[in-house]
Parts: structure tokens; C-alpha cells; sequence
């Protein structure tokens, strides 16, 4: 049930995201969103493991995930894709 209402969301927010963006700006939108449901996949695979070792490494790996997408759309967001030296191009 949480997925489907986290799905529902994002959807929605993308499509609301979409009215009035650039590409750039939808494609930063789309990391985020992205990143996040696999954050929220990995936190729920940690509440569902009684390790409480394995609980935390999942937990931890929420949290790389979340701060790599953020910090993915932020590059996204401030940098112009010709330009990007960091991207090879």
C-alpha cells in the first residue's frame, strides 16, 4: 500500500513538475524521485529484517542513496549539460 501512494505522488508530481520546466529541470525532478523510491525500498527492506546489524546497513545505504540523487539533480539543475566538465563532455 505504500508503494502504490508513494508511486501515486510521484506521478503526480511529475506531472505537475512538467507543466511548466525546462528538460533539464524535469530531468533533475526525475532523480529525485527516482532516488527517493529506492530510499524508501531500502528502508522498508530494514524494518522488514530482524537483524539489527543488517537493519542499520540498509539504513545506511537509504541515506547514500538519497544524498547521491540530491546531489545528481542539484548538478542537473546548475550546470549547463554542454559545459558540464564533470560529465566527460
Amino acid at each position: 500500500m505504500k508503494k502504490m501512494v508513494l508511486l501515486a505522488s510521484a506521478a503526480g508530481l511529475l506531472s505537475l513538475a512538467a507543466c511548466n520546466s525546462s528538460p533539464q529541470e524535469q530531468a533533475a525532478d526525475n532523480i529525485e524521485a527516482n532516488s527517493e523510491a529506492v530510499a524508501d525500498n531500502l528502508e522498508d527492506a530494514a524494518d522488514a529484517t530482524g537483524n539489527e546489524a543488517a537493519e542499520a546497513n540498509l539504513e545506511n545505504a537509504a541515506d547514500a542513496v538519497r544524498a547521491t540523487g540530491q546531489n545528481q539533480a542539484e548538478d542537473m539543475r546548475t550546470n549547463d549539460p554542454d559545459t558540464n566538465l564533470s560529465n566527460g563532455i
